[in-house]
């Protein structure tokens, strides 16, 4: 190796290295073995992983360098110029072999009752590297397991100690959870506490586990992987759209593992993407068509359904139908039932069923800086959001930002706990979070120069305030130089209204307010998805409804006159577009049940029976040629009442209270982030009331009550009471104010 470059030709950042006889450019720093998988040179590996930083606890990746006397290992030698490197040599494969013997010693080689027997890391390698009878004869050490929750299984004897688990929960999901504790051949990787896993990203510790010490608990025994077929899908619980695999056995969805794709999700998966499969089994799932007779409900035929369903929206049509859409619903069905509205004459079609303040026409819109860029920005502002439970890889990107130097700044009515630290912070009631945006430290913040964002979230978006925060981010992002990124609220939200899921006439406010005679639900659970789930359920109750639902659940059953059961996207094929404006299609997975059919097949027969034109296609390619995005001049909502008096409430749903699904997955539902439902209150406002931490308090709105477990904290803004919304129990409340008492 000279001091002149080998390749004068190259950027000054990078140099030659020549790997097996391969000559490659390499960035200056980067490691042989970045090197080697660029150009295809496998080198083995358990501990180290693109995405964590370089441990070199393993040795499997011991290569030969020419002029070094012992073997290197690839993931913490950087590359330097000239550089050769043999990765198969004696040297090197002898290396390698002695390497695997060891990782053996203790490794219970448990494989034909290991669930991740047929797709472990050590069991590959071992086939190649390992030897075929061990020289060891002692007996081999065991490890004590513990319980860390309810969606990871541990099996400790099988670690071979790479670390990879500690550096994920450290690094990416900031919650340093696990650890090593003791020394030598005592290591052993735990949580010190021998508490459950806590991050929202628990599931990713079993993908980046190379051997199976850490595995799916809730696919544990239930299939071998060679059993499995992949199917290519999406997250439809939050509008990042996570790329992931389905793995399926004669239909059934037993597990969801994540698909790379570094502008979108990277190689992570949330664990409410990873686990939700669970709901789609059940027990209340809708199987098959139901009408109500006389009061009571029997299952019909799909014809008797169809006919009665067309005979309420012929009954029904123009201005006396209102249609509400679930914003997580495929752009295929959503610009099918766009179409319906138009041939049965309504302009009563929205989607924002969540939302209280939609008086400026505000919809979804794209990031104005895409997600993926957002780690690079230097000042990320965060307005009305728990990001970490809204969209927990957006708040990854985050934390990866601020360990890249970004500074943090928050306007939240409540003082979340994030994994990253805050420069800033201003914590007011929802009727402040405006105000807040103009004050001149927050300004002051982006006079660092760089890349810059403001985050505006849930808490925000579905408050009565929305409007008037809106427009101060906006105008926060404009005078700053910084990108405006407001967050669907849905995971398909974009995507409904760049095809027209919008009102021309009444928003699903005024639908709700001004009870129509008759109306379409589409994918809602009723009793939980509505933002003032008392208004909603007065207007529906003294209606006809027709509702296309994946779930026959006590609300559904309570105001529904025909119940038409729909697909969930596991089960359908359909494309979604998350909030960079990326359109993403999934493929169908699990198969539907029973009389379960494809939302636009049953759009199709609803409009057939109709007889109206526009819906001639046989196949969902035919639906998809027939459709395109479409602009609609979105009908402006009145303001909301301002309210006087009692508290203000900041609510947004719990990470597992999100939609249906979410909420019938007993591993989410198992969680320890999945909180019973409780009112959290400053320490003022809890002693001007005369309530304590544990005590009961009523919280009272001029629809209805909810009798609610108090917690004191400092965290929540004076003047403001914060529930998670998804509850059957907070539902009663809506976005306003409440009175609060001791019940």
């Amino acid at each position: 190796m000279s001091a002149q470059p080998v390749n004068p030709n190259l950027p000054p950042d990078h140099v030659t290295v020549f790997i097996d006889g391969v000559e490659t450019a390499a960035p200056k720093g980067s490691m042989i073995i970045q090197a080697a998988d660029r150009i295809g040179v496998p080198i083995p590996r358990f501990c180290y992983h693109d995405k964590l930083s370089v441990a070199a606890n393993c040795r499997m990746c011991l290569v030969e360098v020419e002029k070094m006397p012992k073997p290197a290992p690839a993931c913490a030698t950087p590359v330097m110029d000239g550089m050769r490197v043999v990765t198969r040599s004696e040297k090197a494969l002898k290396s390698q072999r002695n390497v695997m013997e060891f990782l053996l010693i203790n490794h219970p080689l448990d494989c034909p009752i290991c669930d991740q027997g047929g797709e472990c890391e050590l069991q590959d390698l071992s086939m190649g590297y390992g030897r075929s009878i061990s020289r060891f004869s002692e007996r081999k050490r065991t490890v004590p397991d513990e319980d860390i929750g309810p969606l990871v299984a541990t099996e400790m004897t099988r670690c071979i100690q790479c670390t990879r688990c500690v550096r994920f929960t450290a690094e990416v999901a900031g919650t340093y959870e696990l650890g090593g504790m003791y020394r030598g051949e005592n290591l052993q990787i735990g949580t010190y506490d021998g508490k459950p896993l806590t991050t929202e990203l628990s599931g990713n510790v079993i993908d980046v586990c190379p051997v199976g010490a850490l595995t799916n608990k809730v696919f544990q025994f239930k299939a071998r992987p060679w059993e499995l077929m992949a199917r290519e899908s999406l997250g439809y619980h939050d509008p990042l759209g996570s790329n992931l695999y389905l793995h399926v056995r004669r239909g059934e969805v037993l597990r969801s593992v994540p698909r790379d794709n570094d502008a979108v999700n990277e190689c992570w998966l949330s664990d409410r993407d990873r686990y939700s499969h669970q709901g789609l089994y059940a027990a209340d799932r809708a199987v098959r068509p139901m009408a109500r007779d006389g009061g009571e409900w029997r299952e019909v035929s799909w014809e008797h359904a169809l006919a009665r369903a067309a005979q309420i929206l012929r009954d029904n049509a123009a201005d006396d139908l209102g249609m509400l859409i679930h914003p997580s619903t495929s752009n295929e069905e959503g610009a099918l039932l766009a179409r319906l509205a138009d041939a049965l004459g309504t302009g009563n079609i929205d989607h924002r069923i969540s939302q209280c303040d939609l008086s400026d026409g505000a919809v979804a819109q794209a990031f104005d800086m895409p997600s993926a860029d957002i780690e690079k920005a230097q000042t990320i502002v965060i307005v009305g959001s728990n990001v970490r439970h809204e969209l927990p890889l957006l708040h990854a990107r985050i934390r990866k930002a601020w360990r890249n130097g970004a500074k943090v700044f928050v306007v939240n009515p409540v003082d979340f706990d994030f994994t990253f630290e805050l420069a800033g912070r201003w914590i007011v009631a929802p009727s402040a979070i405006a105000g807040a945006l103009a004050d001149s430290g927050l300004r002051d913040a982006f006079a660092t120069g760089g890349p810059s964002v403001v985050i505006v979230g849930a808490l925000a978006e579905n408050s009565p305030h929305a409007s008037r925060i809106r427009a101060a981010a906006s105008t926060l992002a404009e005078s700053t130089g910084a990108k405006l990124c407001r967050i669907p609220q849905g995971a398909n939200a974009l995507g409904l209204a760049r095809h027209g899921v919008l009102p021309t006439s009444r928003d699903s406010l005024s639908m709700l307010a001004e009870a129509r005679a008759a109306y379409i639900l589409y994918g809602i659970e009723p009793g939980l998805d509505f933002a003032s789930t008392p208004q909603a359920l007065a207007a529906l109750n003294g209606a006809q409804v027709v509702a296309f639902s994946q779930f026959a659940c006590e609300s559904t059953l309570a105001i529904a006159d025909v119940i038409l059961p729909v697909g969930l996207l596991p089960e359908i094929d359909g494309t979604l577009t998350n909030l960079d404006g990326r359109d993403q299609l999934a493929i169908a997975g699990g198969k539907l049940p029973d009389q379960a059919r494809p939302g636009w097949r049953v759009i199709r027969a609803l409009a057939s029976e109709l007889g109206v034109t526009g819906f001639d296609f046989v196949d969902l390619a035919g639906a998809r040629a027939s459709i395109a995005p479409r602009a609609v001049q979105v009908v402006r909502g009145a303001a909301p009442p301002a309210g006087e008096g009692g508290l203000e409430v900041a609510s947004a749903p719990g990470i597992y209270r999100v939609d249906a699904v979410v909420r019938r997955a007993p591993g989410l539902q198992s969680h320890p982030l999945n909180r019973e439902p409780r009112a959290y209150l400053n320490p003022q406002d809890a002693q001007s009331l005369g309530l304590e931490t544990g005590a009961v308090g009523r919280f009272e709105v001029s629809a209805g009550a909810a009798k609610l477990p108090v917690e004191v904290s400092s965290k929540v803004a004076p003047g403001t009471v914060y529930i998670e919304g998804g509850h059957a129990s907070t539902a009663p409340l809506g976005l306003s104010r409440v009175e609060a008492g001791r019940a």
